[in-house]
């Protein structure tokens, strides 16, 4: 049964109403047992979609719960990130390491349509929840497992954070770096949230093939493989034509057309002229008095541009220096000249068609950014989707749940005294978001 919002009016600044009837995965029930990103993400995607979302974690929670203090040894206690990709769920606090806690969670799990975990498959097999086991003898399970490097090979085992696994095994960070450079360093949590994207699509796959046959089976990503895939075009040329262009220059591109640029107030923009022929003439034109240097031969055809790629970036790199770019904007409208900002986050907060594209949910970031948090990135036209609630306290729904797998009050209490579960006062939630 879907649980409705509680707590702040945040929920009348959505577009709809989250009680609706034809949430989109309404009816689905999905048991998530993960830690930090990869795992959960997928589980707040699924929640946003309307399914109910139990999360089962240690007594102590989920160590997400305290990402700065685990990372840096912070005092900040409020972690955002966490509550993001938690918002919606039900949690469970079980000693998973006990033979009763593992009974309970498989028990828990028998209830859903989903499970979805990104522990190591070693410590599954360990307390009894591995994929073998658990589809011989629950087999509408879709179980969805997300791991570092796959659950076959000679490091499948290895702990897999993005950075590692996503990040430097999968080439990403080399192949963003300029050739001789340090490898690149990504936003904290993209190979994660990538993978959960992933992981997502591959759930609803094996929900629609239960649909069909009205079995479950195995669907499994790797931070490893999403990496791979996420460089594939240039993974793909060096398969089929054996051949691989330098990782990416911005003082050296190949078309200095489709290239970063600062103006001169020091805000950057990218050129999108990936057609050099087609986008030359229009960039000539917006740059006007200034642009006599550019109608020289040694940059008068997209090869001799490439060839000179060099010298036309260092000169491009002064003229648009001479400028700052709310004017470079209007002259660039003015002569049909594609382009795009590179936001900071906190230019995404103000910038228009990143509000009108609906990337946030609850009140304007203009407005209070306490009262808002980052949507998932799909709509739907005829189902809505959206987060039903904030994130959970640690075994807020340890009673309720324990109750809909056929306990009683009374050997919950005794669970809670031997410390096999935990929870608080049924029904608790931690302020949204």
């Amino acid at each position: 049964m879907r649980r409705k919002a509680r707590g702040p009016s945040w929920k009348s600044e959505l577009p709809f109403s989250m009680d609706d009837e034809m949430t989109l995965l309404k009816g689905i029930r999905v048991v998530e047992m993960g830690l930090w990103l990869a795992g959960p993400a997928a589980g707040g995607i699924l929640s946003d979609w309307g399914a109910d979302v139990i999360k089962i974690e240690p007594l102590s929670g989920d160590p997400m719960r305290n990402l700065y203090g685990r990372l840096s040894g912070s005092k900040e206690s409020r972690t955002p990130a966490f509550d993001q990709h938690n918002r919606g769920k039900r949690s469970v606090a079980l000693d998973i390491n006990s033979e009763h806690g593992r009974d309970l969670a498989e028990r828990i799990i028998a209830s859903a349509d989903v499970f979805v975990s990104n522990m190591r498959p070693a410590f599954l097999e360990r307390v009894g929840l591995d994929h073998q086991g658990m589809l011989e003898r629950h087999p509408h399970l879709v179980y969805a497992i997300l791991t570092g490097y796959g659950l076959e090979g000679p490091d499948s085992g290895a702990p897999g954070f993005d950075v590692a696994a996503f990040s430097a095994r999968s080439g990403v960070a080399g192949r963003c770096a300029p050739e001789g450079e340090p490898p690149a360093t990504l936003a904290g949590g993209f190979g994660d949230i990538v993978t959960a994207i992933s992981a997502t699509a591959a759930i609803m796959g094996g929900l629609v093939h239960r649909e069909r046959t009205g079995q479950g089976q195995l669907v499994s990503t790797s931070l490893l493989r999403t990496g791979i895939y996420c460089i594939s075009m240039d993974v793909a040329t060096r398969l089929g034509l054996d051949r691989l262009a330098p990782s990416p220059s911005r003082t050296h591109a190949a078309n200095p057309l489709l290239n970063s640029y600062a103006a001169g107030d020091g805000k950057w923009f990218w050129l999108m002229g990936a057609e050099s022929e087609r986008h030359w003439p229009n960039l000539v034109a917006a740059i006007g008095d200034g642009a006599v240097a550019l109608g020289e031969e040694r940059f008068g055809s997209p090869r001799d541009r490439r060839r000179n790629a060099g010298e036309l970036i260092a000169l491009l790199d002064a003229l648009f220096a001479q400028q700052p770019r709310e004017e470079w904007a209007r002259r660039f409208a003015e002569h049909g000249v594609w382009w795009s900002p590179v936001n900071t986050v906190e230019d995404l907060l103000s910038d228009p068609q990143v509000q009108a594209s609906g990337a946030f949910v609850g009140a304007s970031p203009e407005r209070s950014v306490t009262g808002c948090a980052v949507a998932t990135p799909v709509d739907f036209s005829l189902t809505p989707v959206g987060p039903s609630g904030p994130a959970p306290e640690v075994g807020a729904d340890t009673d309720a749940v324990l109750r809909e797998i056929g306990l009683e009050q009374v050997e919950i209490e005794q669970l809670k005294l031997a410390r096999t579960v935990g929870g608080t006062p049924d029904n608790a939630r931690a302020a949204w978001p």
